[in-house]
C-alpha cells in the first residue's frame, strides 16, 4: 500500500514507529534551518519535520509549495515541549522524515485553502475541487455520509425496504416546472425528471411492498434560494396499513435515533404538535421557530372603532387582521433600528410598521410613547397592554392588513428580532404542524389548489362532503419543522379511487384529464390499494442545519449557482446540432431577445 496511516489517525500510540503518510502540503514553514510542513488529507493534518542532516531530502523539501501532493516516510516522535497543538488529533506527535516523494507538483491554487480567504461564490464553484479540500467542507461531506448511513440503519431496523424508482418518467403535478428530456426513439415525446417519487411509492404500496424508503434524487426547474437547488436529495418514505399517528410516531422515532447517532443530540419525546391554524395565528408561519419565545396577539376587536383607519380598516374586514408583537426590552431600539425593521417588513407587503414604546407600564397612556396613541381610546390602549403582557422597557409592533400580509410580515419580523436581540434559545426544537387545510384558493384565478399535493387524504371520509365544502376541508397532512425550517412533509394518501376523483373535481381536473395524467394510478387504486401514507425529508436541508451552514450548497459536493448553472463544467451548454437533428429538434430564436427555444420537428 502507498500509505500506512491516515494523517488524522496518527497519535502517541504510533510513537517510534516508521510510517508512511500521503496528502497535500497545507502549509510550509522554515524555522532556523528546519523545514516543517502540515500534511493534509481528509482525516486531518500531520506535522512533518525535515532536518538538514539529510541534505537530499532537505533540498527537495525546500522546493515544496502549497498543495503539492507528496508521500512522506519517517519515524513518529513526540513534539517538543510547548509545541503541542491540542486542536489536532495528531497534535502531540510529528514525523521526522527520512523519505520524501513528490507525487504531483501544483500551480499556485486559484483559491486558498483558508476558510477566511474572502473568495466569491463564483470562484468557489468554478474551482469546487479546490474548495472541497478545505477541512470544513470535508467535514460536511463526512457528516452527510454519516447522516445518510444512520437513516438507512434506522429505517432498515424498522422493516423498511430500500427500492429505487425511475428517473426518466412523465410530468407530475408537484407545483414546479419539470426538467424535460427528449426521447430519440419516440420523436415529439419527452420524459420528465422526477420532482419526487410520489406516484411510484404509492404504486409500491399497491404492490404489497408495505414499507419503502429511498434516498432519492429529485429535480425542479424553479428559481433558487440559499436552501434550494435544481437537483436535490430527499429521504422518501412510505408505509401501508398505517394512519397519521403511526406515521408521525415512526418518523419521529427515526429522527431521534439519527440525531443521537450522528450528532449526539437528544431530541424531545414526544415532539410538540400544533395545528396549522394555531401556527399561523401565534407565529405567522407554518414553520414556527420555537427557539424564539415571541408570539403574535390579535387585537382587531380592540381597534375596530379607532379613528386610525390603518387599524380599523383591516379590523372590520373578513380578510383582514390586526396583530401585535411584544418585544422584551424593545424600548431600547433606536429610531434608525425601527426604520430598518419597517423597511424589512415592506419586503413582505406591509405598508408600514406602527409601534408603541412602553416606558412605564404602570402609568397608562402617560407611560407610553407612539405617534398612534392619539388615535386610540384609553380602553383600547389598556386592552393592548393587558393582552400583550408587556412590561416597562418593552416595545409593541403592530401589523394591520390582509391576513396573509400580516402573517408574512410579522412572522418574519418575529424571527428577525429573535436573532437580532439575542432572544433565540440554543438547541434543537422540533415540532409537528398538523391539521392543514386541504385546499387553498388562488386569489388571481379563484380556483382551488392542493396545499400539499392532489393525493393527500382529507380528514372527511365522504367524497360528496369534500366537494360540497372544500374551503373548510382539513387534510391528513403533517410537516416536521426544526428550528424554523420545514425539514419534512407528508400525509396519509387517498387510497379510494372515488375520493381521488372527488379531490380532482375540486381542483378542476376533469375525468378525461385525470385519466390522461394519472390513469395508471387510478387503475392501481381500483385494484386493491391498502391505506397508506408517508413523508419526504429534505436531506440537504437537515445536514445543512446539523453542520451549522448558511446554505445547502455547503453540504452538496457539486452544487449549482443561483441561476442554475455549473461554473465548474459549464453546464448547461448548447447541444451539438447533430444531436438535435437526431432528436428531431431545432433551435428557434424568439425575436429581439435572441433567446434559444427548442422546437420539435418530428
Amino acid at each position: 500500500m502507498m500509505r500506512s496511516h491516515y494523517n488524522g489517525s496518527i497519535n502517541r500510540d504510533a510513537l517510534d514507529q516508521t510510517i508512511t503518510a500521503c496528502g497535500w502540503v497545507h502549509r510550509r514553514r522554515d524555522h532556523g534551518g528546519v523545514i516543517f510542513i502540515d500534511l493534509r488529507d481528509r482525516s486531518g493534518l500531520l506535522q512533518v519535520v525535515f532536518d538538514p542532516d539529510q541534505p537530499d531530502i532537505f533540498a527537495r523539501a525546500e522546493r515544496l509549495r502549497s498543495e503539492y501532493v507528496v508521500k512522506v516516510t519517517g519515524r513518529v516522535r513526540n513534539r517538543p515541549e510547548g509545541t503541542i497543538n491540542k486542536e489536532l488529533a495528531s497534535g502531540e506527535v510529528e514525523i521526522s522524515a527520512n523519505e520524501l516523494d513528490v507525487l504531483n507538483a501544483a500551480l499556485t491554487p486559484p483559491i486558498q485553502i483558508d476558510e477566511t480567504d474572502g473568495v466569491g461564490d463564483a470562484a468557489r464553484l468554478r474551482y469546487r475541487y479546490i474548495e472541497l479540500r478545505k477541512p470544513h467542507m470535508q467535514s460536511n461531506l463526512r457528516l452527510r455520509a454519516n447522516f445518510t448511513r444512520a437513516v438507512r440503519d434506522a429505517l432498515d431496523s424498522r422493516g423498511f425496504m430500500e427500492v429505487e424508482t425511475p428517473i426518466l418518467t412523465r410530468a407530475t403535478p408537484e407545483g414546479a416546472r419539470d426538467f424535460l428530456v427528449p426521447s430519440r426513439t419516440q420523436p415529439g415525446h419527452f420524459f420528465a425528471l422526477p420532482q419526487s417519487p410520489q406516484l411510484f411509492k404509492q404504486l409500491l404500496m399497491t404492490a404489497g411492498t408495505d414499507r419503502y424508503y429511498q434516498i432519492a434524487r429529485c429535480f425542479r426547474d424553479e428559481d433558487l434560494r440559499a436552501d434550494r437547488q435544481p437537483e436535490f436529495t430527499q429521504i422518501d418514505i412510505e408505509a401501508s396499513f398505517v394512519d397519521s399517528e403511526d406515521l408521525m410516531t415512526i418518523n419521529e422515532a427515526m429522527m431521534r435515533e439519527v440525531f443521537a447517532t450522528v450528532a449526539g443530540e437528544s431530541l424531545p419525546e414526544p415532539f410538540p404538535r400544533i395545528t396549522y391554524a394555531d401556527a399561523m395565528r401565534r407565529f405567522g408561519s407554518d414553520k414556527p421557530d420555537l427557539r424564539i419565545d415571541l408570539e403574535l396577539v390579535d387585537v382587531a376587536d380592540l381597534v375596530k372603532t379607532a379613528e386610525f383607519k390603518v387599524f380599523s380598516g383591516p379590523a372590520t374586514r373578513d380578510d383582514g387582521r390586526v396583530a401585535a408583537l411584544a418585544v422584551p426590552g424593545g424600548a431600547e431600539l433606536t429610531r434608525k433600528q425601527i426604520d430598518d425593521y419597517t423597511e424589512f417588513v415592506g419586503r413582505y407587503g406591509a405598508k408600514g410598521l406602527a409601534y408603541i414604546r412602553v416606558d412605564d407600564v404602570n402609568t397608562g397612556r402617560e407611560g407610553l410613547t407612539s405617534p398612534i396613541l392619539k388615535f386610540l381610546s384609553d380602553e383600547a390602549i389598556a386592552g393592548i397592554v393587558s393582552r400583550t403582557g408587556v412590561h416597562s422597557g418593552d416595545l409593541i409592533f403592530f401589523g394591520a392588513d390582509r391576513v396573509d400580509v400580516v402573517n408574512d410580515a410579522l412572522g418574519a419580523l418575529r424571527v428577525r428580532l429573535g436573532h437580532d436581540l439575542g432572544l433565540a434559545s440554543d438547541g434543537w426544537h422540533p415540532l409537528w404542524v398538523i391539521d392543514w387545510p386541504m385546499f387553498e384558493k388562488d386569489p388571481d384565478t379563484g380556483r382551488f389548489e392542493a396545499l400539499h399535493h392532489p393525493f393527500t387524504a382529507p380528514a372527511v371520509d365522504d367524497p360528496e362532503a369534500l366537494k360540497q365544502a372544500p374551503e373548510k376541508a382539513l387534510s391528513q397532512a403533517y410537516d416536521m419543522v426544526l428550528n424554523g425550517n420545514e425539514i419534512g412533509g407528508g400525509s396519509v394518501r387517498i387510497h379510494d379511487p372515488n375520493m381521488q376523483q372527488a379531490a380532482f373535481d375540486v381542483l378542476g381536473i376533469t375525468p378525461d384529464e385525470a385519466e390522461q395524467k394519472f390513469g395508471f394510478l387510478l387503475e392501481a387504486l381500483s385494484c386493491g390499494a391498502p391505506p397508506h401514507g408517508g413523508i419526504a425529508f429534505g436531506l440537504d436541508r437537515i445536514v445543512m442545519l446539523l453542520a451549522g451552514a448558511e446554505s445547502i450548497r455547503e453540504v452538496i459536493s457539486f452544487p449549482k449557482t443561483q441561476t442554475a448553472t455549473d461554473p465548474l463544467t459549464g453546464a448547461p451548454s448548447a447541444a451539438d446540432p447533430a444531436h438535435l437533428r437526431e432528436l428531431g429538434l431545432r433551435m428557434r430564436h424568439t425575436g429581439s431577445t435572441a433567446t434559444n427555444r427548442t422546437e420539435n420537428t418530428g
